[in-house]
């Protein structure tokens, strides 16, 4: 009885202060020119470092380490700080500017120190992004419509990746690499000034940090200890799901990659750009799919046990061709798990972490946790790779990736509260878009 009556008590809360129309569509905006600003330069900085200024491999093979290290660190440490403050819409717009600057100076002063210090800036700043934007739309919408929320920014997140790849893919051909810099510059300058947008008085910073429904900007909540939440089975149980699923997924494109380049050389660049394309063209639809069967009232865990069943038949049917055509068609399992996983992945810890108060804390354990297992991925992978071959590097990871599967259905539990299946009908994407009343 007590629950649902806290249950009917959250709704009736978050009923009260519905968003403005201006403030969602700031978090679509800004969901979507984040999506190039937060992956930085990605794998187009060692094409221009290698092309353009003629860096060795073992200076490139620094540098890209460098933002991948540094983003690791600061996972955790960026967690906390987004959970403890309430300047989100200044820390954001911050994020971006210094990507803004990282890209300003590897494009004018492409010097080791110089890159290598803008690597280690773009790698802290692109740890932020990802809980501020969680933080941001949990804190305006609450956790009645989070779901839906995240299944949105998720869909404008993948345009936007699509979106940026055409453009760096004319930029890179028909105007020159360096261009790519301005590209992502002029992304990062713009998603500074969308966050303008969100209207402050909007965002409940308590709810933004995962406490309770019914807590309100008068109210400070006081967090979970770090002891009491390492007893969190639940927690524990996601986060070692998230570093299995990427352990068997991560490593499987680029090992295709590796593939057509030795069976079909000089097809590797135009086929994993069409695998990225067409990856993310399904995952827009996927995460429209995803909010649609959160709002019919299907469990986070059976959708992300889709997902998890997508990567074993993934990495078998890799182990059986080297067509290019044929890996494009395979990665589109991809868009299918990778679309689900971006969904489901932030609903469950936003699910787990409800009360608690250290909602963007999982958000960088979950980061991290992707970190750790795409690195175990790509070691693994490579080593069987070269002592086995191909095939029995994919069927490996398909090995690992049903390991998950089971992990996770046996130790995971539903993680769908009471209210959300009460508030479920009414979450519709209406609510999202339209003004206050």
């Amino acid at each position: 009885m007590v629950n649902a009556d806290r249950a009917q008590q959250s709704v009736e809360c978050e009923a009260t202060a519905r968003p403005s129309s201006r403030s969602l569509r700031g978090l679509d905006a800004l969901n979507f020119l984040m999506a190039d600003v937060r992956d930085g330069l990605g794998p187009f900085l060692s094409v221009y470092l290698k092309g353009t200024q003629h860096w060795s491999s073992g200076n490139i093979g620094l540098v890209m380490a460098a933002s991948g290290i540094a983003a690791a660190i600061c996972q955790i440490p960026a967690g906390l700080i987004v959970d403890a403050v309430r300047v989100k819409r200044l820390l954001i717009a911050i994020s971006g500017l210094l990507v803004a600057a990282g890209c300003i100076l590897i494009a004018f002063f492409p010097k080791l120190p110089t890159v290598l210090a803008a690597q280690i800036t773009l790698g802290a700043a692109s740890a932020i992004i990802p809980p501020c934007l969680a933080a941001l739309s949990l804190g305006v919408v609450g956790h009645r419509l989070m779901p839906a929320r995240i299944s949105r920014n998720e869909g404008f997140n993948h345009a936007g990746n699509f979106t940026a790849a055409i453009l760096a893919g004319g930029l890179g051909q028909y105007v020159g690499v360096k261009w790519l810099f301005y590209l992502v510059c002029a992304f990062a300058i713009a998603s500074a000034l969308v966050v303008l947008l969100i209207n402050p008085k909007e965002i409940n910073h308590e709810l933004a940090r995962g406490a309770d429904s019914t807590s309100n900007e008068t109210t400070r909540h006081n967090p979970l200890s770090f002891s009491a939440l390492w007893k969190k089975r639940d927690l524990k149980v996601f986060i070692v799901s998230v570093m299995l699923f990427h352990f068997g997924n991560a490593a499987m494109l680029p090992l295709a990659g590796q593939v057509i380049a030795k069976v079909h050389p000089g097809m590797d660049v135009i086929a994993l750009s069409a695998c990225v394309i067409a990856a993310q063209l399904v995952m827009v639809a996927v995460a429209a799919g995803v909010g649609r069967a959160l709002r019919r009232g299907i469990g986070r865990k059976s959708i992300f046990l889709v997902a998890l069943a997508v990567l074993p038949v993934r990495g078998v049917l890799f182990s059986m061709t080297s067509s290019p055509y044929a890996v494009v068609l395979i990665q589109l399992l991809d868009g299918i798990a990778a679309g689900i996983f971006g969904v489901i992945g932030v609903v469950i810890a936003s699910d787990v972490m409800r009360g608690t108060g250290r909602f963007n804390l999982a958000q960088g354990l979950m980061a991290l946790a992707v970190g750790i297992g795409a690195a175990l991925s790509n070691v693994t992978g490579g080593y069987v790779v070269e002592k086995f071959g191909f095939a029995s590097g994919f069927l490996t990871l398909a090995a690992i990736s049903v390991f998950a599967l089971v992990f996770f259905a046996v130790f995971m539990p539903e993680t769908r509260p009471d209210d959300d299946a009460e508030a479920a009908p009414d979450a519709r994407p209406s609510e999202l878009i339209s003004a206050r009343n």
